[in-house]
């Protein structure tokens, strides 16, 4: 076997409880990205999946877009990464950082 080589799961587990495989994967050429859609990508990355470059790749997104989904999840769940209330979160972040 060879040092370099990586297992990658057949599946992990996605955003709402349910098994993620590459096929199940939102297709390479989506254009409209919903909450889920996002989750998925971030939890297919965090699972090992795929790497951020593939995903990166995969959906023609920058590493900034990528990082900053990831950010939000982290910050505020899945409704972070809402577009339309991507301001009313980072707020809710920045005030909870001061305290």
């Amino acid at each position: 076997m060879k040092e370099n080589q990586t297992i990658r799961p057949d599946r992990v587990i996605g955003p709402l409880g349910e098994p993620l495989t590459l096929d199940s994967l939102p297709p390479p050429h989506t254009t409209r990205w919903v909450v889920r859609r996002k989750a998925e990508v971030v939890a297919a990355v965090s699972g090992g999946l795929l790497s951020v470059d593939e995903a990166c790749q995969r959906y023609s997104l920058t590493l900034e877009e990528f990082a900053g989904w990831q950010r939000a999840i982290d910050r505020a769940g899945m409704p972070g990464l809402r577009v339309t209330r991507i301001r009313q979160y980072r707020d809710l972040y920045e005030r909870q950082q001061r305290f």
